[in-house]
């Protein structure tokens, strides 16, 4: 997969595209679909696959803090999305400039200018350019008069729910991970590197691989039983938190802690998956560490009993 970060990196295609358009936050089994829909026609056409996203979300961009929590950063996007049949990334820098992009000119310089495009795929509530005012329908015309197909994307349904990533979101924010994989395909994971921390984790007997969230917000907060990927090709078992520590410093950025069993490495400077099994508990502060000595060593029996299963 090719990846073109910006648009002055995108050089115009003479051989056209087939495209799809939008935040792929959580690449789930809806944007799959897509993907493989897009895919079938590349194929038939003989030209790439592209994707098209921004960067940040528009709504961070519109609404700073109070946006919606992320389900994955740019970096966890771009890691799932080479998985799937994408030829080309285009990641898109979301500013005012684009904010204020005529929505006539995003179709004709961008669309077709640079891209191209001969297909696109595309959500029927998708909006675009200044005051929203590009929108499916538009799309549809401007296809006729430049000589491309545009399609919806079609809704994705799990047991009646349409599968989308704020319903992800919801499930996550009331600890239904199971509910949350169906969606996802796949457990919900957060990745980084792992960081150096105040290690204070060692001193109540429990070191802890430190990841920073990076996030406005998260979608997730509490403890969970968990396995770690990408140390030593190794699945590890163990019981993360996700918060703000209130006990040890109560600050207000959000970390990922994760305590392995029966692990004694540095792994400083490492890049790892940790995949969130099941929810224990919220995160609560204790009246002193030996509280939280205690709790922890109740979390932890039940997170091997969870990882037994």
């Amino acid at each position: 997969m090719q990846l073109i970060r910006g648009l002055n990196h995108l050089e115009p295609s003479a051989e056209g595209c087939v495209l799809t358009i939008g935040n792929f936050d959580g690449v789930h089994i809806g944007h799959k679909k897509v993907i493989e829909k897009l895919t079938v026609q590349g194929q038939a056409l003989g030209i790439p696959v592209v994707a098209m996203m921004f960067e940040p979300q528009p709504l961070e961009f519109f609404l700073g803090e109070n946006a919606p929590s992320r389900l994955t950063r740019l970096r966890e996007k771009i890691i799932q999305l080479k998985c799937l049949s994408i030829d080309k990334l285009v990641i898109v820098k979301f500013n005012q400039a684009m904010a204020n992009y005529n929505a006539e000119q995003f179709i004709a310089e961008l669309l077709v200018g640079k891209l191209n495009v001969k297909y696109l795929v595309i959500g029927d509530d998708f909006h675009f350019g200044k005051a929203r005012r590009g929108n499916f329908a538009m799309l549809k015309e401007k296809g006729r008069e430049f000589g491309f197909k545009v399609e919806d994307t079609r809704s994705f349904f799990v047991e009646q729910d349409r599968v989308s990533s704020t319903l992800i979101r919801d499930a996550l924010g009331r600890g239904d991970l199971s509910r949350a994989k169906q969606m996802l395909g796949r457990d919900y994971s957060v990745c980084g590197r792992v960081a150096h921390g105040n290690k204070r984790g060692r001193t109540i007997g429990f070191p802890t691989a430190n990841i920073q969230m990076f996030r406005r917000n998260t979608p997730i907060t509490g403890v969970y039983a968990v396995t770690m990927a990408g140390i030593d090709g190794k699945e590890l078992q163990g019981v993360a938190n996700v918060g703000t520590r209130p006990t040890v410093d109560g600050g207000t950025k959000v970390i990922l802690e994760t305590h392995l069993f029966d692990f004694d490495k540095e792994i400083y400077g490492d890049y790892v998956e940790v995949f969130f099994k099941q929810k224990i508990r919220d995160e609560v502060r204790f009246k002193s560490l030996n509280e939280l000595k205690a709790q922890i060593n109740k979390d932890i029996i039940v997170a091997k009993q969870i990882l037994m299963r």
